[in-house]
């Protein structure tokens, strides 16, 4: 199959399209818990106010996750905005593989068995049901599955979440998994928790931002180095009595027995599996666990463990070498049939969502499709709580497009402001209204630009987040929202040639965000692969629906 791309006779020869990706922004009822309608954002008003102006879904089926009460993530939203069309990800094919008992089935898992059979058996994850990275549901499949294939001892290792959860819902989560231990250990098995902390302070760095978090992970569930509970219910009220930091933030901890020795230290023979599904803070841990040249850190005394994940986090550098459940086959993205095209394109972002504009929009796809035809710019993230800092890179984002932009090369761009993500997850609202307050400026700063070149922009998102900040219980108690939202997300159009001779379709009331493909591709006056999710935008004359 040719992947060269036809001319439209529809749509006529426009470029260069921009596609800017405002990480987090969804659009939601307005109102004190929104920071995007609390923000002054002039720029994203007016984009929002014209006839090519709708919103588009960008969480569950629309994304290739279960449910619609599954939130998306950027991981499955830039899969769906680079691929065109929506895949099976995540939470559904572990689902599916569950299920189906094809994840038992394989040589993976058997490996994982027969050592767990004279050895230990260790759980790693993030523990709670937010289907963004794992959903206990998958931990107690596990678990109930190792036991009836006779394995005696497991080690539970769990990162606590608070982020696509309630900020304290850690004691919860805590209690669910007590019952299914003291059901597997009634049946004569030896379950346990060994260790914890939160998903923000231990284990799941991602994007080589933060290897100091890996190595305090690591140790934590490797050699027993934390602080000593004696139990993880134990830990977790305690720390929520120092501090009110949400479970993201907890200190590291080990649970001991009565003689103070931890009771989760992995030895040599033992097998570690990892059961978060989603790819981005499971690639460096899952490195430090299987990578025989690792040098990020002192790993100690590196006992001979047998490593898998549940799914291979990034296909290209194959991490982790061994996993449960085989990934999504992502082909024929836009990326590729602009390569295959000749025409030249470029991606911009920071470190926090650099693998989003270029890994996750490729396919999972680690590289460039066609160096002389790419350039990927990646500005470094800095290395803090980002509510301290909400500006984040916005403005060095928006310098390096300006700079691609007008220097004529590129027939399409994309770009990430991760402003509203991650500052979002910190449940801060005046960080959060500073942050889309500096993305709106940036906003405009780039409008001004596509008028100057008679470009076009696109300004959409991946999924929501700074839309809803808070939420309230019956009771009236308000509580910090730091997880993503199930709310549809902007998709404006742009266009700087002043004559915008074409219109949204009416009839697509449930496009979601895999749509942006076809419609970026009319755009630039080329015809979309006809197994693409249909565009989003259809000549003036044609006749209406």
């Amino acid at each position: 199959m040719s992947l060269e791309l036809t001319p439209s006779t529809s749509f006529p020869h426009r470029r260069p399209v921009l596609v800017v990706i405002a990480d987090g922004v969804g659009e939601a009822p307005p109102g004190p818990m929104n920071a995007v309608t609390e923000a002054a954002t002039p720029a994203l008003d007016s984009l929002c106010d014209t006839r090519l102006y709708r919103t588009l879904k960008a969480h569950g089926p629309a994304v290739g996750l279960p449910s619609w009460d599954d939130m998306g993530n950027s991981e499955v939203g830039h899969n769906a905005l680079g691929a065109g069309r929506i895949f099976a990800q995540g939470a559904k094919l572990v689902n599916q593989a569950i299920e189906s008992g094809a994840i038992f089935d394989s040589d993976v898992w058997q490996s994982v068995i027969a050592r767990s059979r004279t050895a230990t058996l260790h759980l790693l994850g993030l523990h709670s049901d937010g289907n963004v990275h794992s959903h206990n549901t998958h931990l107690y499949a596990l678990m109930r599955r190792a036991v009836a294939e006779g394995v005696e001892r497991i080690r539970l290792h769990l990162l606590h979440d608070g982020r696509d959860v309630d900020p304290r819902s850690a004691l919860t989560y805590i209690e669910q998994t007590e019952a299914v231990i003291a059901e597997l250990n009634a049946a004569g098995a030896d379950v346990a928790i060994g260790s914890g902390g939160g998903r923000m302070a231990i284990t799941m760095d991602r994007y080589e931002a933060d290897w100091a978090m890996v190595e305090r992970g690591y140790w934590c569930h490797t050699h027993g180095e934390g602080r000593p509970f004696a139990s993880a219910r134990k830990a977790v009220e305690t720390m929520y009595a120092e501090s009110d930091d949400g479970d993201q933030y907890l200190d590291r901890f080990v649970v001991v027995d009565h003689e103070g020795d931890p009771v989760g230290a992995m030895t040599d023979g033992d097998a570690v599996v990892l059961f978060n599904f989603r790819g981005d803070r499971a690639v460096e841990i899952s490195q430090a666990y299987e990578d025989p040249d690792f040098h990020h850190f002192d790993r100690g005394n590196h006992p001979d463990l047998f490593f898998a994940g549940m799914l291979q986090y990034d296909g290209d550098l194959l991490v982790p070498t061994n996993h449960l459940v085989a990934p999504p086959s992502i082909d024929r993205t836009l990326g590729e049939y602009l390569c295959a095209t000749g025409l030249k394109s470029f991606a911009v972002s920071e470190t926090q969502k650099f693998g989003h504009v270029t890994f996750f929009w490729n396919g999972n796809r680690s590289g460039y499709i066609d160096e002389a035809l790419e350039t990927y710019i990646e500005i470094p993230s800095d290395n803090v709580e980002f509510n301290t800092a909400p500006q984040m890179k916005a403005r060095e984002i928006t310098e390096a497009t300006i700079e691609l932009l007008r220097s004529g090369e590129y027939a399409m761009g994309r770009i990430n402001f991760a402003n509203g993500d991650m500052v979002g997850h910190t449940g801060d609202l005046k960080a959060t209204i500073d942050a889309m307050q500096v993305l709106d400026d940036c906003l405009e700063q780039l409008v001004q630009v596509i008028d100057e070149i008679g470009g076009i922009m696109i300004v959409t998102a991946d999924h929501g987040n700074a839309d809803i900040m808070y939420t309230e219980g019956t009771d009236g108690e308000i509580t910090p929202k730091t997880s993503h939202t199930l709310s549809p997300v902007p998709f404006a159009i742009h266009d700087g040639s002043g004559t915008a001779d074409y219109r949204l379709i009416n009839d697509l009331p449930d496009a979601g965000i895999a749509n942006v493909a076809a419609t970026t591709l009319n755009l630039m006056g080329l015809n979309a692969p006809a197994d693409y999710e249909p565009s989003l935008v259809q000549p003036t004359e044609a006749p209406a629906e």
